[in-house]
């Protein structure tokens, strides 16, 4: 039976949990390395997921119009640039949420371009981003989250796997407020442990890793400069 609620989506690019009633993705994750990075340009062809059930409420980019908030990426339109189709998977509504602007434009985008160059340095990322709280909606149907957050797991070379994260494995984990005032806010500033974004959100996250690892890489906040 569907859960209209948290509906796992599996695409080439990226994998999502979306929220039907909410409109927007609970969280997106994929993985970022070399391979993935080319020269394909922007795509900028925003549309609804005609891949959603019927019922689902199929949102489109003219629910963000006028709204004040940008229509934010999850997975990033840059960390997708090996293809034009896979460029282009990420610009359907499912990998979008309302952000303030200062927020898109500002240190979330600046740990996406840190986390572009640590893969351009031969590094593999898994990556998992998603939302915490509600502050209204826009459209009269997509809820705009109080908070977005991200965690990234950082492997020193591509096909290491859970076998090569380990105690001393680097760990990002950011929330940053959904709000205006941030924009030249580094994203260090809005670093935390796993553990306080599991607090948020009820998730139990990098569960498939052994407990002792877990309990040393979720319990504290990356300090790396």
């Amino acid at each position: 039976m569907r859960n209209v609620n948290n509906y796992l989506m599996l695409k080439p690019q990226y994998a999502l949990s979306y929220n039907a009633t909410k409109g927007i993705p609970n969280w997106v994750s994929w993985q970022l390395n070399r391979s993935w990075l080319g020269t394909s340009d922007r795509q900028n062809d925003f549309r609804p997921d005609r891949s959603l059930p019927p019922g689902y409420g199929r949102i489109a980019p003219s629910d963000y119009t006028g709204s004040g908030y940008d229509r934010g990426h999850q997975c990033p339109s840059a960390d997708r640039t090996r293809s034009i189709q896979d460029n282009s998977a990420t610009f359907l509504m499912t990998n979008m949420i309302p952000q303030a602007p200062d927020l898109n434009r500002g240190p979330w985008e600046k740990l996406e371009s840190y986390s572009r160059t640590l893969a351009s340095e031969g590094k593999e990322l898994y990556i998992v981003a998603g939302v915490a709280g509600t502050q209204g909606t826009i459209g009269g149907r997509v809820s705009v989250p109080a908070s977005s957050w991200k965690v990234i797991v950082v492997l020193d070379r591509p096909g290491l796997g859970l076998a090569g994260i380990n105690k001393n494995t680097r760990v990002i984990a950011v929330l940053m407020p959904n709000q205006a005032g941030i924009k030249q806010s580094s994203w260090r500033r809005f670093r935390v442990s796993v553990d306080q974004i599991e607090k948020e959100t009820g998730y139990e996250l990098l569960s498939s890793l052994p407990e002792d690892v877990q309990a040393v890489i979720e319990g504290q906040s990356d300090r790396s400069r």
